[in-house]
C-alpha cells in the first residue's frame, strides 16, 4: 500500500489547476442567472417529457387491450360458426388463442357465455372496463401494468363491434403487455428526450442571445461605471425592445451622473475658494470695524455724519460673509430644544435686526407667558432674518413719505398644538416674479442687499424643527410671513 503513495502525489501535482486557470474558469463560468435559466430549461424539459409520456403510455395501453378484444371478438365469431361450438374443440382453442387471450366471455341480455375456458390462475385478475373508464384510471392503468406482479392477469370488458351482445370480456396475461409497454416507453422516452433537448437547447440559446448577453453588457457597464464614472462605456445598442430601452436609459442616467459629479467637483473647488475668500474678507471687515470704532471718537462733524452708514455697510458685509459660510455647510446641526419664552426672544431678535423706536419700530401682540420648545440660536437666526428683511424693505421704499418710519408687526397664536408667528411689514411688497421662487437659494427680494440665502436658511431651520416658513401674502401694502413651530 505504501508503494502507491508516490504515485498518488504525482497525480495530485499533475492534476492541480494553476491559479491563473482557476481565475479564468471563474471569470468565464456561467453566472447565477445563466444557471437558473439552464435549470428552468431542464425543469421545463422534464415537465414536457411527463406531459408527452404519460398520455402516450395510456393511449398505447388502451390500444393494446382494444386490439386483443377485437381479435378475440373476431375469433369468437369463427368459434360460434364451428359445428357444435364446443369450447373443448382444439380448433376453437387455437382460433381464440391467436389473439393472445386465455378466456373469452360474451354477455347478451344478462347471460354470460363462456367461449374459452380460463385456466387456473394463481392471482385474481384485475378488471379494466373500457366502457366507463375515467381519465385518472386510464392514466394509472399503464403504470400498474408496468410495475405490477409478474403473475398478474387482466380482465378486459368492452362493447362488441362485430357482433351482437352487451359486452365482450377477455382474460389475458399482463406480461406480454408489460414487455411491449416497456419497449414503447423506452422508444418514446428517447425520441421525446431528443426533441425536448433540441427544443430546450434552442430556447436556452435564444434566451441567452436575446436576454443574457445584453444583461451581461449592462452589468459590465454598471461595474465599469462604478469603478471609474468618468470613463465612457460602450454605446447602447439600437434595439427597440425593453432591453434596448434599458440600455439607453442607463446610458442617459450615467451621463447625468457624470455631469452631476463634474458640477459637484466644480462646486467643491468653488466652495473652498469662497471659504478662503470669506476668511480673508472677515479679517479685513474686522479691521475695518475696529477702525470705524476709533473714528467714532473723532470730533469732525462730517465723520460723525458718514460713520453710521459705514457701520451699516460693514455690518451687512459681515452678515453676507456669515450667511455664505452658513449656507455652504453640508447640513445644519440638529436643534437642541429648550423651553424659550417667546416675548423676550422676539425682543432680542428685533434689537439685532435694527428695529428701534427712532427708526423702523416693532409692535408685537403675544399672549402672556407663551413659550415654545426650540433651539434658541436657530430660532434667533430665523427671527432676525425675517425682521431685518422687513426693515430693509421698509427703508428702501422710494414712495414712503418723509417722517413715516414704518412698522414691523409680530403676532403669535397657538393652533392645533402649534405656535404660529406672523411677521408683517408695511413695505412695498415683493415683486410677483420673485414670490414663487423666494425661498430658493440666491434669490433676493426687491430691497435685499444680501446674497439671497437668508430665507433659504430660515426655511431649512424651520423644517428641522418640524415646522414651516411660508409667505402668507404680499402686495403694495406690505408682506406677511408665517413661521409655524411645534408649541
Amino acid at each position: 500500500m505504501s508503494g502507491f503513495r508516490p504515485l498518488l502525489s504525482i497525480l495530485r501535482r499533475t492534476l492541480r489547476v494553476p491559479a491563473d486557470w482557476r481565475e479564468r474558469l471563474k471569470i468565464h463560468a456561467p453566472d447565477a442567472l445563466a444557471w437558473r435559466l439552464l435549470l428552468l430549461t431542464f425543469i421545463f424539459t422534464v415537465v414536457v417529457e411527463i406531459l408527452i409520456i404519460v398520455p402516450s403510455a395510456a393511449s398505447f395501453h388502451e390500444r393494446w387491450l382494444l386490439d386483443r378484444l377485437q381479435s378475440a371478438e373476431l375469433a369468437s365469431v369463427g368459434v360460434e360458426a364451428l359445428p357444435y361450438s364446443a369450447v373443448e374443440d382444439d380448433a376453437a382453442e387455437q382460433l381464440l388463442a391467436i389473439g393472445g387471450v386465455q378466456a373469452v366471455v360474451v354477455g347478451d341480455q344478462g347471460v354470460r357465455r363462456l367461449l374459452l375456458q380460463a385456466p387456473n390462475l394463481p392471482r385474481t385478475p384485475d378488471l379494466i372496463d373500457l366502457r366507463q373508464s375515467r381519465p385518472v384510471t386510464r392514466i394509472a392503468d399503464p403504470w400498474r401494468t408496468l410495475f405490477g406482479h409478474p403473475d398478474r392477469s387482466i380482465r378486459v370488458q368492452a362493447r362488441p363491434r362485430y357482433r351482437s351482445g352487451d359486452f365482450i370480456e377477455i382474460l389475458a396475461p399482463a406480461e406480454p403487455l408489460k414487455a411491449e409497454l416497456g419497449a414503447f416507453l423506452v422508444n418514446s422516452l428517447l425520441m421525446s428526450l431528443l426533441i425536448s433537448l433540441v427544443a430546450g437547447g434552442l430556447l436556452y440559446g435564444g434566451l441567452a442571445f436575446l436576454v443574457l448577453q445584453p444583461l451581461r453588457r449592462v452589468t459590465r457597464s454598471i461595474e465599469h461605471f462604478a469603478l471609474d464614472p468618468e470613463t465612457e462605456g460602450d454605446p447602447p445598442s439600437d434595439r427597440h425592445d425593453e432591453i434596448g430601452r434599458v440600455e439607453r436609459e442607463l446610458a442617459r442616467m450615467q451621463e447625468e451622473v457624470r455631469v452631476s459629479l463634474r458640477s459637484r467637483a466644480r462646486l467643491v473647488a468653488l466652495g473652498e475658494a469662497v471659504a478662503k475668500i470669506n476668511h480673508d474678507l472677515r479679517n479685513m471687515l474686522t479691521s475695518a470695524q475696529l477702525a470705524s470704532e476709533r473714528l467714532a471718537d473723532s470730533p469732525d462733524p462730517e465723520v460723525a455724519r458718514v460713520l453710521p452708514r459705514l457701520e451699516r455697510a460693514l455690518g451687512r458685509a459681515a452678515a453676507l460673509s456669515r450667511n455664505v459660510l452658513e449656507y455652504g455647510k453640508s447640513e445644519e446641526p440638529p436643534p437642541q430644544r429648550v423651553r424659550i419664552p417667546l416675548a423676550p426672544a422676539i425682543a432680542a431678535a428685533a434689537e439685532d435686526a435694527g428695529l428701534t423706536a427712532e427708526g423702523v419700530r416693532l409692535t408685537k401682540t403675544i399672549p402672556a407667558r407663551l413659550s415654545i420648545h426650540a433651539d434658541a440660536d436657530q430660532l434667533h437666526r430665523v427671527l432676525v432674518n425675517l425682521m431685518r428683511n422687513a426693515r430693509q424693505a421698509i427703508e428702501s421704499d422710494p414712495t414712503r413719505r418723509t417722517g413715516r418710519k414704518g412698522v414691523v408687526r409680530v403676532t403669535a397664536s397657538t393652533e392645533n398644538g402649534d405656535c404660529i408667528i406672523h411677521i408683517a411689514d408695511d413695505g412695498p411688497g415683493i415683486p410677483p416674479r420673485l414670490s414663487e421662487s423666494l425661498f430658493e437659494p440666491f434669490v433676493s427680494g426687491r430691497a435685499s442687499e444680501g446674497a439671497g440665502l437668508g430665507l433659504a436658511i430660515s426655511r431649512e431651520l424651520a423644517a428641522s424643527h418640524g415646522g414651516a416658513l411660508t409667505l402668507v401674502e404680499t402686495g403694495p401694502t406690505g408682506t406677511t410671513f408665517a413661521l409655524r413651530l411645534p408649541h
